[in-house]
């Protein structure tokens, strides 16, 4: 028994699947992502900040896993490594500003990898941010509370973590050459070829057609 050929899809189907409508909801998609990412790294920072700030005492350490891992509750008025200690207002203008600046850039995510990347270093900005806005000792000025320390490096919180996932993906995003919007560096630059290409090709079948080509007769009937 014969089967039948697949049906074309009429120009109205192809309008709903490949038109602009279908772009903005697959764009949509990636912004959700980046969006719960974003959301998760937040609410689990500030959820673990109130909890270390309600059930201990600056100073106090807290064995979880011994000798790796302790809860220790200090406030931190630097960035990492106990940098800038006097300069608070400037890393709350800073965190603002990677704020903004993420945000600015979420219509143009088009790959889960950046999507999920963005999202955890706005989550992470966001979250110290708070800390700066609105923990004493002043608006603006506030210092961090961080609790997770680990042997021999600095301490730090969830927000800290979850900049420094983000960053690592956008690095690895980077290597691999793909872009914000989910070409690969090779791709893009093929891309332009082409279209260079059809550019190049299209020029003389458009000069012939105005009458204004190298093999367009003459009045006089003679080809220049």
């Amino acid at each position: 028994m014969s089967e039948n050929p697949p049906a074309e899809q009429t120009p109205a189907e192809t309008k709903r699947t490949d038109g602009p409508g279908h772009s903005k909801r697959v764009r949509a998609r990636y912004a959700v992502l980046l969006l719960v990412c974003m959301l998760a790294a937040y609410v689990l920072d500030q959820v673990t900040k109130a909890w270390v700030v309600s059930t201990m005492t600056e100073g106090q350490v807290t064995p979880v896993l011994p000798p790796l891992l302790n809860w220790h509750f200090i406030r931190n008025p630097g960035a990492a490594f106990s940098i800038g200690t006097n300069v608070t207002w400037v890393f709350t203008i800073i965190q603002a500003l990677v704020s903004l600046a993420i945000l600015t850039q979420i219509r143009k995510v088009a790959s889960w990898g950046w999507a999920a990347a963005l999202g955890l270093v706005l989550g992470g900005a966001l979250g110290n941010l708070t800390d700066r806005l609105f923990r004493e000792p002043s608006f603006g000025q506030g210092h961090v509370v961080d609790f997770i320390a680990l042997p021999n490096f600095a301490i730090f919180n969830i927000a800290d973590s979850a900049v420094v996932s983000g960053v690592i993906l956008v690095c690895l995003m980077t290597l691999r050459g793909i872009g914000m919007d989910g070409r690969r560096s090779s791709e893009s630059a093929a891309g332009d070829s082409a279209a260079g290409d059809s550019s190049a090709g299209e020029s003389p079948a458009a000069d012939r057609a105005a009458g204004t080509g190298p093999d367009t007769p003459r009045p006089d009937g003679n080809a220049s």
